[in-house]
């Protein structure tokens, strides 16, 4: 009996779930995911070559009419970086969970909010780096005219790419396939695209799908792109769209880790 009560204890201590954020647990987390990115070169490029791409194709798609780059360009310059951390995240994520790596994590005193903490800490940095790369690309390279700081753009730039860090974390949850992770790319994704104001204002749409784009974050991502646009200083329009994209991305990377659990006994 003595055996078993200590054996019952000591898997008792185990798998009991560590709730307080630790950075070193963190930062752990986090340089563990860089470096297995690190060995997928396809994915480095994807995440850092891709928008760049994009970004020069676009310019010369609009080459005889570069009012027309300077008009959408910033707004793509927010919704590329989303798009492509959502897509990588939630595929990464969702190997780390066919693979049974996050199952062997969760029982081991790592606690959901430093594994969630640790992700997008890792996809972070990587978005910094991406958004550094799209914004200097298309303001010093490719003549992006921008009445306002660069250096906005980028603040957008890099929140709307932790935005997608944190969607596809979440999504990443309810899917058992890495073809089922991007399946949700048209729920998730592609009805933020149509209603966040890049095709026509957003005041212009029928009235239920003004008032359906009012609460997604993509179109405040698009409406602080344009503010920096216009606006040769920081508005209060400005600083309500930021704090609005970025709440939901905390508010996403919360569920995320409620998603959070092990599958097997």
């Amino acid at each position: 009996m003595t055996t078993q009560t200590a054996t019952a204890r000591t898997a008792t201590t185990a798998t009991a779930p560590v709730s307080a954020l630790n950075l070193s647990r963190t930062t752990a987390t986090a340089a563990r995911v860089l470096r297995q990115l690190r060995h997928d070169p396809r994915t480095i490029a994807l995440l850092l070559l891709i928008p760049c791409l994009m970004l020069v194709l676009l310019r010369y798609v609009f080459d005889g009419s570069p009012h027309t780059f300077d008009n959408i360009g910033a707004s793509l310059l927010g919704i590329f970086p989303l798009i492509t951390m959502f897509l990588v995240t939630s595929i990464a994520t969702l190997r780390e969970r066919t693979s049974g790596t996050l199952e062997r994590l969760l029982a081991m005193p790592l606690g959901k909010a430093d594994l969630i903490a640790g992700y997008a800490l890792a996809f972070g940095i990587l978005a910094i780096i991406q958004s550094a790369l799209a914004t200097g690309l298309a303001v010093w390279f490719l003549g992006l005219d921008v009445t306002g700081s660069p250096w906005l753009l980028l603040l957008v730039a890099l929140l709307d790419a932790l935005l997608g860090t944190a969607l596809g974390l979440f999504v990443s949850a309810f899917a058992a396939s890495e073809f089922q992770a991007v399946q949700f790319m048209p729920a998730v994704i592609f009805p933020q695209l149509l209603l966040c104001g890049l095709f026509t204002p957003r005041s212009e749409m029928h009235p239920a799908l003004e008032a359906l784009s009012d609460v997604l974050p993509m179109s405040y991502a698009v409406d602080g792109m344009n503010q920096v646009l216009h606006h040769t200083d920081m508005t209060a329009t400005f600083l309500r769209d930021v704090l609005i994209v970025a709440g939901c991305a905390l508010l996403v990377l919360t569920l995320g880790a409620a998603t959070l659990r092990r599958r097997t006994a």
